[in-house]
């Protein structure tokens, strides 16, 4: 194949036979003196066939970091190999730089060092890495293709976990399970509850708690104290419906709910429950049962890595059918969704009070705040203005009905902004926690 380097010879060189007395003989000469330079140069380039290639570094990176991988090549026959190379990857990858261009000599290796920083959580492959050896004039070169399955190239995928700025406020969180777990007990018989251990009367001590037989005995008041039940187990739902999709800001709704459910995840587990993750739409698309804490958030959030929005209505009869199939026992379920009117009447609420008899259900919303700016009328009105606050009005009004029926219905309902949707959502579970209703 020729390059711009030969073409812009043949630009040159054609237009100076027009000078001599025979144009078109001329012509001909330069384009066959062209030509069998190109000719030389592609019989000169050195061969592709005997280049190696494997690669290395990095398999998983969080949303908003940088990775690395490296691309070795090798020369494995004995000819110089003038080199120009292209590492493409899915334009979401963010792979830099490209392009490539270096002297191989034979029996060397060469290393190309490729930074990452992608732009959307999920699999990321490397598509296909495109060789050219270079003839010594740069007027032609050879050319191949390696895809990333084939056996010439190893495959290679890099995983990006979700974005999760909640990790912030993580430490405060997990301060309030450590109190929830040793100095401070909870006093009362709440449902929920273990008996910790007994110890004397103080000022303060509901005296429901008292344990007249243990008083007896130890001539003295005595109280039973107690701790949240542990082991009792979380069904994160997540909705990946069309309204996931919707944008909240500058991300998905969905990344949103990911960022809740990392947090939440996270506090069960450092409260020795358990954690199973359920995504669906119109089908079920992620099911990870809570396993052992130590293999147990490693697969939630590579679970929630490979998540995206599905432009479909979402079958909360699914969620029905999965949660009841399974054992009887009382389990937390926080299902993170769009509080809107459609999907609510005709998606969730039919099925949620099968769902709140048998367990704790939270309906976890996150609400956009361009919603709440637009309802507001500027200083200077115009009949534009006026629509649009009146219909910003009545979205948040269908929505404040829906909060209403979901709590009706046994449901407890948080709905935040963006910015703090996964504080108020583990601020709930604690409370939950704390007061033995979990």
């Amino acid at each position: 194949m020729i390059t711009r380097r030969f073409a812009l010879l043949l630009l040159i060189g054609l237009p100076l036979p027009a000078l001599l007395p025979a144009p078109w003989l001329g012509a001909g000469i330069v384009v066959a003196l062209a030509a069998l330079l190109a000719l030389a140069d592609l019989v000169m380039a050195g061969p592709l066939t005997g280049l190696e290639l494997r690669r290395s570094g990095d398999r998983t990176v969080w949303l908003g970091h940088t990775a690395t991988t490296t691309l070795t090549v090798s020369n494995t026959s004995d000819r110089d190999v003038r080199l120009s190379l292209r590492d493409s990857w899915v334009p979401s990858a963010g792979a830099g730089p490209v392009h490539h261009a270096f002297l191989l000599e034979p029996g060397a290796s060469h290393e190309i060092v490729t930074s990452l920083t992608p732009t959307r959580h999920g699999d990321r492959p490397a598509v296909r890495v495109t060789l050219r050896s270079m003839g010594p004039f740069g007027f032609a070169y050879r050319q191949r293709r390696r895809a990333w399955n084939e056996q010439v190239t190893p495959a290679w995928n890099l995983r990006v976990l979700p974005r999760f700025p909640s990790r912030r406020i993580l430490p405060e969180k997990l301060a309030r399970i450590r109190v929830l777990d040793g100095s401070v007990v909870t006093r009362g018989r709440g449902h929920g509850t273990e008996f910790d251990v007994l110890r004397e009367y103080v000022f303060g001590d509901d005296v429901r708690s008292i344990d007249w037989r243990a008083s007896a005995r130890h001539h003295d008041v005595v109280v039973r104290t107690w701790r949240p039940e542990r082991d009792r187990r979380v069904y994160c739902v997540l909705d990946t419906g069309r309204t996931s999709a919707v944008r909240v800001g500058d991300a998905p709704r969905l990344d949103a709910t990911i960022d809740a459910a990392l947090l939440l995840s996270v506090l069960a587990a450092r409260a020795d429950d358990k954690v199973d993750l359920l995504a669906l739409d119109g089908a079920v698309r992620v099911r990870v049962d809570g396993g052992g804490h130590r293999v147990q958030l490693p697969r939630l959030i590579d679970a929630m890595a490979s998540l995206e929005p599905a432009l479909v209505e979402t079958d909360f009869s699914l969620l029905a059918r999965e949660l009841l199939r399974r054992d009887r026992k009382r389990s937390l379920v926080v299902i993170f969704t769009a509080l809107d009117t459609a999907p609510m009447i005709e998606g969730l609420l039919p099925v949620l009070p099968r769902l709140a008899a048998r367990h704790k259900v939270i309906v976890a919303g996150v609400r956009d705040p361009a919603v709440a700016r637009m309802a507001e009328l500027p200083e200077k009105l115009s009949a534009a203005d006026v629509h649009t606050a009146a219909a910003a009005e009545r979205v948040l009004f269908e929505r404040d009905r829906v909060r209403d029926v979901l709590d009706r219905s046994g449901a407890t309902v948080v709905d935040a902004d963006a910015d703090t949707f996964a504080s108020k959502v583990a601020d709930v579970y604690l409370l939950l926690k704390a007061t033995g209703r979990l």
